[in-house]
């Protein structure tokens, strides 16, 4: 079982109960992985973003705990997310310098003005294409966002195509 095996089914028991959740975490998980193998991001790269996007948004249950259902707000999820990260990640085996890396990743994914690396900009451009779709957002506004938003060339040409933009 490898370790991303084994952080998925983690996070399902996290949001146990919560199926949109679940939804939400794994294809923001698989569009990430997909956007770093189009990159030709190596094997280890690969698996950071992927366990990136699994736990990117674990600070919710308890942010919706500490503030209520629906008060969980972005920068919330950012403050209580990487302590859960933290936990989870160790709990499956990965070494302390991914952990430092994915729970930065964790604890900035709503903040764009800041992005340093490749895995960060692949997380934020598959959250964005998950949230597209699940907001229903207007072709307009993801076109707005993609112009500031988006950077590489595999997420560019994918929310184009997806989107019919």
């Amino acid at each position: 079982m490898t370790k991303n095996f084994a952080l998925y089914n983690e996070m399902v028991a996290l949001f146990a109960g919560d199926a949109r959740r679940c939804q939400h975490f794994i294809k923001v998980a698989s569009l990430a992985k997909h956007l770093a193998e189009s990159e030709n991001a190596g094997a280890e790269l690969v698996e950071l973003i992927e366990a990136a996007g699994l736990v990117h948004d674990c600070g919710i249950k308890i942010g919706e705990e500490k503030y209520g259902a629906g008060h969980c707000t972005g920068k919330i999820q950012e403050q209580e997310g990487p302590a859960v990260a933290r936990g989870l990640l160790q709990k499956v085996g990965y070494k302390p310098e991914k952990i430092e890396r994915i729970c930065y990743l964790v604890g900035h994914h709503h903040t764009y003005n800041m992005i340093d690396g490749l895995d960060y900009q692949l997380l934020v451009e598959a959250d964005f294409l998950v949230n597209f779709y699940e907001d229903g957002t207007p072709k307009e506004n993801i076109a707005k966002a993609v112009e500031r938003i988006f950077k590489t060339g595999s997420g560019t040409k994918l929310v184009k195509t997806m989107f019919g933009l």
